[in-house]
């Protein structure tokens, strides 16, 4: 274990998130590791608890400076986990933002089955907890979602299928997934591989043009699962014909895409989210890969710039 980080140790000490417990030291410590900390900014309230949906005990944080302005919902990534989003709470932070994150189920610190969920529903159904949790922290409109990856996923679904909820401020999907690279290819393995096995090992990709992450995630990092089950590639394909058949929207997100993104299939999906949602607001980066919330500083700096003009 390249840190001391004891994920189901550290669950158990969680309180619900509501309760603002002082952190303790095993949660100090996992925040230092992974720069939350964010010691720069001062003033500002941290939490770290947890929230129950369903059969998951979810982990959850915030970061709260005294007079926020609006608030920043952050969903991460397959594989990811809040650990790894200390850039964009920084950026938030500086926006003003309070800021409210978890990890999805099977990912981090929450609890459930490593990398795998039964239907992409139960992603929505922690969606709804953490905008609960918002509520009862009493964080200031608008709320604004941000997602990467499968957590845009799980913003974009929320957008075009949930208009009976309150409604965020702006939705931001960061190389957002609707079908992934080589789709066709990947669903045949699929059918194949489920009847025979229930994981296969996980292959890490250079999803990024930072080798200080690259090498932080595949040698460093105590909470990156190893595998792939086949029960969430079940469920992303379930999923992908039911959000593509989605009536149009009349959100207008913010979509950040790279154009050397060899994850997702991203000229297929930026046409459909063209057609989802009413006139988006889109940023295409060329050279940028996949995991743009931990690219290479440049390209951090030039999609941060275009949010906050659009979020000033």
């Amino acid at each position: 274990m390249p840190s001391r980080i004891d994920p189901d140790a550290l669950r158990a000490q969680l309180r619900p998130l509501t309760q603002g417990a002082e952190l303790s030291h095993d949660a100090r410590y996992y925040q230092a590791y992974y720069g939350l900390d964010l010691l720069h900014h001062r003033n500002v309230q941290r939490r770290l608890g947890r929230f129950s949906v369903h059969d998951y005990e979810v982990a959850a944080q915030s970061w709260c400076p005294e007079q926020p302005v609006a608030t920043l919902l952050v969903l991460h990534g397959y594989y990811d986990h809040m650990g790894l989003y200390r850039h964009v709470v920084d950026w938030g932070l500086r926006m003003g933002f309070a800021v409210l994150a978890c990890d999805l189920p099977g990912h981090g610190l929450s609890s459930g089955p490593r990398a795998s969920i039964n239907e992409f529903a139960e992603y929505q159904a922690v969606l709804q907890g953490l905008l609960r949790q918002a509520l009862d922290l009493e964080l200031p409109q608008p709320w604004h979602l941000l997602g990467q990856s499968t957590g845009a996923a799980i913003v974009l679904d929320y957008l075009l299928n949930q208009p009976e909820h309150p409604q965020p401020g702006r939705g931001i999907l960061l190389a957002p997934l609707v079908r992934p690279r080589a789709w066709g290819w990947s669903r045949l393995s699929y059918e194949v591989a489920r009847r025979f096995v229930t994981q296969i090992p996980r292959r890490f990709s250079e999803n990024s043009g930072d080798p200080a992450f690259l090498d932080f995630i595949q040698t460093k990092d105590p909470l990156q699962p190893d595998i792939l089950p086949t029960s969430w590639v079940g469920a992303l394909s379930r999923w992908i014909p039911r959000i593509e058949g989605t009536p149009r929207s009349l959100h207008s997100p913010i979509i950040v895409q790279g154009e050397a993104d060899m994850t997702v299939d991203w000229q297929h999906n930026l046409p459909v989210l063209e057609r989802s949602f009413t006139a988006p607001d889109i940023l295409r980066l060329p050279g940028a890969r996949h995991h743009l919330v931990n690219e290479r500083e440049t390209i951090r700096r030039a999609y941060f710039d275009f949010l906050s003009e659009r979020l000033s």
